[in-house]
């Protein structure tokens, strides 16, 4: 998702190569008005705040691996969506 990019893309050397190297295997979906209703109806349900994260884990689909550096704040929006999804402290 292009959000999650602008989270962690700063430019430059160094992380960045790794990120570049996954991105063309990595589906990247924008917000559009639906999606943002689902989004918001999410973090309602488990009264949070962060709208990447939120999509991130509405879009992780059952044997997904999510990469994060946030495992705490990610964990309770994959558990209400009920995908079988494994996150990844990075």
């Amino acid at each position: 998702m292009g959000g999650v990019i602008g989270q962690v893309w700063r430019g430059g050397a160094g992380r960045q190569a790794n990120l570049a190297r996954f991105l063309p295997g990595i589906e990247v979906a924008a917000i559009d008005e639906q999606f943002g209703r689902k989004i918001g109806l999410l973090l309602a349900q488990t009264r949070t705040s962060d709208v990447v994260d939120a999509a991130v884990a509405l879009l992780a689909k059952d044997g997904d691996e999510i990469l994060t550096s946030d495992t705490r704040d990610l964990r309770p929006l994959v558990k209400a969506t009920g995908a079988h999804v494994d996150l990844i402290q990075v």
